[in-house]
């Protein structure tokens, strides 16, 4: 079969590698679309946390079930996507039910070989039913999952002003879901484009560019000098994080989506005087998939409009260096693995 590897920063190559053979408790999928997220964006340029190379990227999967085992309620062909965080089962966090923040974690396509191939085999406990969806639908189900797992750790209550950071796919999807918790939803990116898209598109409350003045005076006139009582950052940019904090209201919730390399830094007196809440938010659960795919399922979100870039398999190696460049004004790139 053919997969395509990341050698090294900057460097894909293609190579053909055999099949995947059944091992007991897993399953294989002839993967039919893969989602381009930021982690693969970000491993190609090198900038990736909990990275080495080389690697096989994609965890934005769909596809068709091929074989299993012990993979009860499912059926040969079925459409399916899965949960890319292979949990250990063991560990303190698996025992509690986070098995999205697994002490032992291994993503696909991170901490071992992703979806760029045209056989996968994962663990069966992972699958996740297709439920008549399409298979682009079904491979954007885990980066709105990411979305949807943020919101509900921030316990977002309708009517709160919640201001998301960040207009990329995870940040839209945070927006989607928020909006759905009954939020006040506020935009806030850098880039005109994503944010006419946010307001056009995803229908958000208020969109707010970062570089066309004050910020801080803007978000107190939105939210009647109150400031956002939730912000989540879906950036992982560090000087957009760290600037964050003073958007906070008193009593708020700050949750991090976004992952960087560096060290947050911030006022411990503003902090604290807040009584705020800071907290991180890793990866997604099935219940977050559930709730995804049946707000897909009943048209309250609609992901497709998300994708702006179809590409197919042969295509990536000469492509994918071009979605790194705001140009090319990339909000979600899908590659076809049909022939």
């Amino acid at each position: 079969m053919q997969t395509l590897i990341c050698v090294e920063p900057g460097k894909f190559s293609y190579v053909e590698r055999e099949k995947p053979v059944l091992k007991p408790d897993h399953a294989i999928i002839k993967v039919k679309r893969i989602g381009i997220c930021g982690t693969d964006l970000h491993a190609f340029e090198g900038t990736q946390p909990y990275f080495n190379y080389p690697r096989v990227l994609g965890h934005e999967l769909s596809g068709e079930l091929v074989e299993f085992d012990n993979a009860p309620g499912f059926y040969i062909n079925e459409k399916v996507t899965f949960i890319p965080y292979f949990n250990c089962g063991h560990c303190i966090a698996c025992r509690m039910g986070n098995t999205n923040c697994c002490v032992n974690m291994q993503v696909c396509g991170v901490h071992v070989d992703g979806g760029m191939t045209e056989y996968l085999m994962v663990p069966s406990h992972t699958l996740i039913h297709g439920e008549q969806l399409g298979f682009e639908e079904l491979a954007l189900v885990e980066p709105l999952a990411i979305g949807a797992h943020g919101v509900r750790r921030a316990g977002i209550k309708p009517g709160e002003y919640v201001l998301v950071i960040g207009a990329g796919p995870i940040g839209l999807g945070t927006m989607e879901f928020a909006r759905i918790a009954g939020a006040k939803v506020i935009a806030l990116d850098v880039n005109e484009e994503r944010l006419n898209f946010c307001r056009d598109v995803i229908k958000v409350d208020y969109a707010v560019n970062a570089l066309s003045g004050d910020v801080l005076e803007q978000l107190k006139e939105i939210t009647n000098g109150d400031m956002p009582t939730v912000v989540i950052d879906a950036t992982g940019n560090l000087k957009a994080i760290n600037n964050a904090f003073q958007y906070l209201a008193h009593g708020g919730r700050y949750v991090l989506i976004g992952l960087q390399k560096g060290e947050i830094c911030f006022s411990h007196p503003e902090f604290h005087k807040r009584e705020a809440t800071l907290m991180s938010s890793r990866n997604a659960t099935v219940v977050d998939f559930e709730q995804v795919i049946n707000a897909i399922k009943k048209g309250v979100i609609s992901p497709l409009n998300y994708i702006t870039h179809r590409v197919t398999f042969n295509q990536v190696e000469h492509d994918f260096e071009s979605w790194l460049k705001p140009e090319t004004q990339v909000i979600k790139a899908m590659v076809s693995m049909d022939k």
